[in-house]
């Protein structure tokens, strides 16, 4: 990784661009120190402190902790990304949206500008919901129509300022930019991660067991980084062979080829789904505040649904929701695998340019036998990230660890985006050498 940044920035054309997507996070960095007028900045902070809720926790790792310090970025890009899923879908549901989709550069074009249109809303629902729902509760240092307006005006143009930022980075810069804002995000929040495991395994410890403490976090840590690489590059192989047909006077065809499937085909979605789920309830209690009975039938269930709650010793009945969290998981997995690759599709087209996996007949039992396959990669993909997405809780529970934004869901958006933007930051650097080749 180090040497193909090296290596860029001997390069003039992606120097620049490095340079520009550096200038562009400064500004994402400023602009999420900079509070809402009218807004006690540590509402959040002590309000979810006093609750011991995890429901906010990943949503506020995503906004680098601006949400938290009610910065005009608190919403951050999120809008924009629950848009994009969104849109996703609709493509899928909506035949025009999916033919607008076939339509090449224009049809793309025109889903972003409405994928635009949906993040401008999402983000003025949100900040009219927070504004309103915990205006009253001490978020607003006064209470009323003109407070309100100011907030919710400024979270809105805020998220609308960082979805344009990522939109420059991806014209300008290296990489998808929403990925890299997303990234830059999760990652400012790591000191204050490490701080926290300092205060809960080394503190006051004796130099020996400080040491060990830190080898064991360390470790573990990286375990987790190569098991998440390992699942993000792992892919299914089905050989392909293409039959050989005459064209005018040759004969062409005749190569080989293979269908890569991918262990982890849906990503992050599922658990980004899941944890949606399952926090949406703890979430919407939250506007009651001390009107919720924990003691009620009702209340024990949004205990349950919480993860903070879960491996804790002394209350293993919580652990139950973790086990329709990993449920979730695995549904959604196969869920958003099956509306992003279509066995029959592929099977079919195969069978236009005469291809065909060999021992398999053409058609339906190409389609039969790539549904059994992708089956079981996804269910190891899911459980995969299951895996990941667990051990930090498991940790949290079991040693008493107070939140932490560094979690699973966090490391693989990490590991995938800097897969991503180094292999275009490669793909750039190959193109220039190709260009140079050429030219003499």
């Amino acid at each position: 990784m180090l040497k193909t940044l090296r290596n860029a920035f001997k390069i003039k054309d992606i120097r620049k661009k490095l340079l520009y997507t550096f200038a562009m996070l400064v500004v994402i960095r400023i602009g999420s120190q900079l509070p809402i007028p009218g807004v006690e900045t540590a509402f959040f902070k002590d309000f979810f402190a006093q609750q011991n809720n995890d429901a906010f926790g990943f949503f506020n790792a995503m906004t680098g902790s601006s949400f938290t310090n009610m910065s005009v970025f608190a919403l951050s890009i999120t809008p924009y990304i629950t848009s994009s899923i969104i849109m996703q879908l609709l493509t899928i549901a909506i035949p025009k949206l999916e033919e607008m989709q076939r339509d090449g550069e224009d049809g793309r074009k025109k889903i972003a500008e409405y994928t635009r249109y949906v993040t401008v809303a999402l983000a003025l629902i949100e900040s009219i919901a927070m504004a309103v729902g915990f205006g009253g509760q001490g978020l607003l240092s006064e209470f009323n129509a003109i407070s309100v307006i100011i907030a919710v005006v400024t979270m809105t143009a805020g998220s609308a300022l960082l979805m344009w930022i990522g939109e420059r980075i991806t014209e300008n810069g290296v990489g998808n930019g929403i990925s890299i804002v997303l990234l830059f995000n999760i990652i400012s929040s790591l000191p204050s991660d490490a701080s926290t495991l300092y205060t809960r395994f080394m503190s006051g410890k004796s130099v020996a067991v400080s040491a060990v403490a830190a080898i064991i976090i360390v470790a573990i840590v990286i375990a987790i980084v190569v098991f998440v690489v390992v699942l993000q590059d792992g892919e299914r192989r089905i050989p392909v062979q293409y039959s050989k047909k005459m064209q005018g006077r040759k004969m062409v065809g005749g190569q080989s080829s293979n269908i890569p499937l991918k262990v982890n085909t849906a990503g992050v979605i599922p658990v980004i789904f899941a944890s949606s789920i399952m926090s949406f309830p703890v979430v919407i209690a939250q506007f009651f505040g001390s009107r919720i009975n924990y003691d009620s039938i009702g209340g024990h269930i949004l205990l349950m649904l919480n993860s903070s709650n879960w491996f804790k010793p002394e209350r293993p009945v919580y652990s139950i929701g973790m086990v329709v969290y990993i449920a979730l998981i695995i549904v959604f997995a196969y869920f958003y695998t099956s509306i992003t690759f279509n066995p029959l599709e592929v099977a079919n087209n195969m069978k236009k340019s005469g291809g065909f996996i060999p021992g398999i007949r053409p058609g339906k039992p190409t389609s039969d036998y790539l549904n059994s396959i992708l089956n079981y990669v996804v269910f190891i993909g899911a459980c995969g990230l299951t895996v990941i997405c667990i051990i930090p809780i498991m940790v949290s529970g079991l040693f008493n660890v107070s939140r932490l934004s560094f979690g699973g869901t966090s490391l693989i958006i990490i590991v995938s985006v800097v897969l991503e933007t180094l292999k275009a930051i490669e793909s750039q650097m190959l193109v220039r050498y190709y260009k140079g080749f050429l030219n003499d």
